[in-house]
């Protein structure tokens, strides 16, 4: 009798174990089913986000459309909103963001690629560690200050060594907005020489190479897909650009290309209309989401563009 009553006391605690064991499972699947659930919900957010804001461009857009034609709208050479006979070409936005980006990038490409080839190809591993986030550095300094760092210090000494150059211009926008996107150029262009294995390098230096023959011959055009996916990347950044143009440029909706003029961007057009001056439901108002439309539309064919050159060219090691 001793012996049966210890083992019914030993077969308790296994019987314990084994529905806790089983509640455990429960619990485990019940979580690995929720878990995939939540995780999909939030890799979602981002998707429905970019849905609500192409819905919201669009259905406005249209509303746009109905009260002014398509015609006029794209072809259009005067920007007059608030006159009489209101006129809504893109044409002098078109053309502002256009140049701006232009300057931009001819200050940025030079300056950036270089600095790549720098970091990539000549400087230590001590240098690189000090220099490269310094120059990222610059990515971080809100652009209201590079606009007022613009019309504050680049304009005048623009102006001093060229008079005829307005107190608002494109010029002086356009470079600092080169300045601003020198760390993206030369930190993605870095990445990509950096990623070229060093055994391609130390073939070309064992057929007789110089240290430059070698970096302008082999490894640049190993790493073109990267080089060329972060110039078109700068290019994109300098379209979206906002605050720099707003502060330096002016509000002037001149269809020219004397870079000693103010001109008007797109995106300094939607922070013009987005202040107050447009009451809602009236055309103006309509065309500051026409004029992100055509934004956005530019935007994402140069990310598409970014994304295409980076398989089309990209080198498996």
């Amino acid at each position: 009798m001793t012996t049966n009553s210890e083992s019914n006391q030993n077969t308790v605690p296994v019987r314990e174990m084994i529905e806790e064991k089983k509640k455990s499972r429960n619990l485990s699947s019940v979580t690995e089913k929720l878990v995939p659930t939540i995780l999909f919900l939030f890799a979602m957010i981002s998707i429905l986000t970019t849905i609500g804001i192409i819905w919201t461009l669009f259905s406005e857009t249209v509303e746009f459309f109905k009260r002014v034609s398509m015609t006029e709208f794209f072809t259009g050479t005067e920007l007059n909103p608030l006159s009489q006979n209101p006129d809504f070409g893109i044409l002098p936005l078109l053309n502002g963001t256009i140049m701006s980006s232009v300057i931009a990038m001819l200050v940025a490409g030079p300056i950036g690629i270089m600095a790549a080839i720098y970091l990539s190809e000549y400087a230590s591993d001590r240098v690189r560690r000090v220099l490269k986030p310094m120059l990222e550095v610059l990515a971080g300094v809100p652009t209201i200050v590079y606009g007022f760092f613009a019309f504050t210090f680049v304009t005048p000494i623009i102006r001093s060594i060229w008079p005829e150059v307005g107190a608002t211009n494109i010029l002086s926008p356009g470079i600092v907005m080169g300045i601003m996107i020198i760390p993206m150029i030369a930190s993605l262009s870095e990445d990509a020489m950096s990623s070229v294995p060093n055994s391609i390098r130390e073939g070309a230096f064992a057929l007789g190479a110089t240290r430059l023959e070698s970096t302008f011959k082999v490894v640049i055009p190993a790493a073109l897909s990267g080089i060329i996916a972060s110039f078109i990347l700068g290019i994109s950044r300098a379209i979206g650009e906002t605050m720099i143009v707003t502060i330096a440029s002016g509000s002037s909706k001149n269809f020219t290309f004397d870079l000693t003029q103010s001109m008007q961007t797109m995106t300094a057009y939607i922070v013009e209309v987005a202040g107050g001056e447009a009451p809602a439901g009236s055309t103006i108002y309509f065309s500051l989401y026409a004029v992100a439309m055509t934004l956005f539309v530019f935007t994402l064919i140069m990310n598409l563009l970014a994304r295409y050159v980076s398989r089309k060219f990209r080198e498996e090691y």
